[in-house]
């Protein structure tokens, strides 16, 4: 995994967004997962965007995953997803990368002040 952001992940961020990620590898695409010690709090799939996905699994966290992860199982394509999971209380996303906006999405995070580590594979069901 490669840390794209300007912040790197403590130990515990790190935890959690392996945790986040090896959940969202099992969940139906559009997957988010919002973690944090080891507890999957929130989970959204099945959507037809990843802030919407983001939306219903920040509903299901309700407010449990502040400070832990997200991990999406593709690419965020533009910035909205990544302020999405940090007004979940993210403080790291894990999601593959690859995407032509991933230098946008990359300053969101840095501009949140959140880390951001890309896996180079991604999950996605379908």
């Amino acid at each position: 995994w490669e840390v794209v952001t300007a912040r790197t992940p403590t130990d515990a961020e790190m935890a959690d967004a392996a945790f986040a990620w090896r959940v969202c590898g099992h969940v139906t695409s559009n997957a988010i997962v919002l973690a944090r010690d080891g507890v999957a709090w929130g989970i959204g799939a099945g959507q037809q965007n990843r802030v919407e996905a983001g939306e219903i699994a920040a509903a299901k966290a309700d407010g449990r995953a502040k400070g832990g992860a997200c991990a999406s199982d593709a690419f965020y394509p533009f910035a909205d997803g990544i302020h999405a999971a940090a007004d979940a209380g993210a403080t790291v996303v894990v999601q593959p990368g690859g995407s032509v906006n991933d230098e946008a999405t990359i300053a969101a995070a840095d501009e949140r002040g959140i880390s951001m580590l890309f896996t180079g594979e991604r999950h996605f069901l379908h």
